[in-house]
């Protein structure tokens, strides 16, 4: 992007209507509320797409919404999976960069919670040697999932590629307490999948969210 394109991406993403800016996420907190209840009480998670069939439990944890009070921009409910209960696979659309190293293409595998198999097209074996930093990296200490319309596109900057509405994204690693996680790590590693284009999310067998959308009524 131009310099004049990234500051149009910027403020789209952080601050939408530049008349009323405070206004507008405190609508997009009560909005984002409404997903965080959608989630409140349930056990089980299924995301399904083009490249990924996850399933993982929530039960007892609690998701927390993120509407600009801690970082900007923001976008985005997540919680803690139980540590044990992720099963499946998923290939991240997006590059994902960890202590300043790109790495393209990462597909991962999971039992019991647990990574057995990693994969990348480009920095794998910086990609299987920190997932083998210590007992906790190769667990789950967040699952979340973006928001933020006004992201269009990824960057490289983890702080924006994680808000992109329509995506969801893991965290391998350190989980945060106030969710639940009890998860343990030197390392968190954010890892964004898209979901706009055949994905689905079901919570205890109910589709509530298709193709990057809620399809239930918030």
């Amino acid at each position: 992007m131009s310099l004049s394109e990234y500051e149009d991406f910027v403020f789209n993403a952080c601050l939408p209507d530049m008349d009323d800016p405070v206004g507008y996420w405190k609508r997009f907190s009560l909005w984002q509320q409404k997903i965080v209840n959608l989630f409140a009480g349930k056990g089980r998670v299924h995301v399904t797409g083009p490249d990924v069939d996850l399933k993982l439990s929530i039960a007892g944890r609690k998701f927390i919404n993120c509407d600009g009070k801690n970082n900007m921009p923001d976008g985005e409910v997540f919680t803690g999976p139980v540590e044990d209960s992720v099963e499946g696979h998923v290939r991240f659309s997006y590059p994902t960069t960890f202590q300043g190293r790109r790495v393209d293409g990462v597909h991962l595998w999971f039992e019991k919670g647990k990574v057995v198999r990693a994969t990348a097209d480009k920095n794998e074996e910086f990609l299987l040697s920190t997932i083998d930093t210590d007992e906790g990296s190769r667990y789950v200490g967040e699952f979340a999932i973006g928001t933020n319309t006004g992201i269009t596109r990824a960057t490289g900057n983890t702080l924006f590629d994680e808000k992109i509405g329509g995506s969801f994204h893991m965290a391998l690693g350190a989980g945060y307490p106030e969710s639940g996680s009890v998860n343990e790590s030197s390392i968190h590693w954010d890892m964004i999948c898209d979901l706009k284009n055949g994905g689905e999310i079901c919570v205890d067998d109910e589709l509530v969210y298709k193709d990057g959308e809620f399809v239930v009524d918030l």
